[in-house]
């Protein structure tokens, strides 16, 4: 259980997140992604970077029952920090990132694919975020790297989800192919990736993260500042308890 990395392809490293039973992840889990993900970058050998998953589902985002735990902010604050270093992360690789989704792909999820440079898909994928029904909010910023900006503002404001084909039809999502063929559909667009001049492809991604049309980090970390006003007020506990008891807040 964790975050594991292997190096199954030459110039490709795979990095897999594993916590059971959903994927959702804690503060520690976050963090331990971001470092993975920057250790695979900064690694001269590597040129692509695979981010997968195991498990029915890509990733559920936070872990909730965490939060819940915990009576000051403290945690809140942590797992604040520890989501914006991992799609940092994903974002700020030195190489490109190419995610691999199966299942549900939900909350912190959006923010890690939608920070990646090329998305897979498995035709079991869906993708969205349930926040205001979880009393948080967040990750609008990457939602909107995916889908039209009127689609990405009704899927939030309703916490309806987008299947992978859905996604395909909007080019943010390369390829969908059966469930069983995912780890091999990614490896073949990482191989293929990888198969460029390293030093061309690092130079590569850091030309197109610096035309980036909007800055990231930023507006995510703006996101995060209402996320913690709605912890503050109270709103965010009252939903979340609603929620649990299958009530409308």
């Amino acid at each position: 259980m964790g975050v594991s990395t292997t190096s199954q392809e030459k110039g490709v490293r795979v990095v897999t997140v594993d916590f059971p039973p959903v994927n959702a992840l804690p503060v520690r889990g976050w963090y331990e992604l971001a470092d993975a993900v920057r250790s695979a970058g900064r690694d001269p050998d590597v040129r692509c970077v695979v981010l997968a998953a195991e498990g029915h589902g890509f990733n559920a985002g936070v872990d909730i029952k965490e939060l819940q735990r915990d009576t000051t902010h403290a945690t809140l604050i942590a797992v604040n920090r520890g989501c914006y270093e991992a799609f940092a992360a994903v974002h700020d690789c030195e190489v490109p990132v190419v995610a691999a989704v199966q299942g549900f792909c939900l909350g912190g999820g959006i923010g890690l694919v939608g920070n990646a440079d090329a998305i897979v898909a498995a035709d079991d994928a869906t993708f969205g975020l349930p926040e205001l029904d979880r009393g948080a909010l967040g990750a609008a910023t990457h939602l909107a790297r995916l889908v039209p900006q009127h689609l990405m503002r009704a899927l939030y404001y309703t916490s309806r989800t987008a299947t992978a084909a859905e996604l395909h039809t909007h080019g943010s999502v390369w390829k969908v192919v059966p469930r069983e063929e995912l780890g091999a559909a990614a490896g073949d667009l990482a191989r293929e990736i990888a198969r460029k001049d390293g030093h061309l492809i690092r130079l590569a991604k850091a030309a197109i993260n610096g035309i980036d049309p909007g800055d990231v980090h930023r507006s995510y970390r703006f996101e995060q500042g209402f996320t913690f006003e709605a912890a503050l007020s109270g709103t965010a506990a009252r939903v979340r308890s609603a929620f649990g008891k299958g009530q409308q807040p």
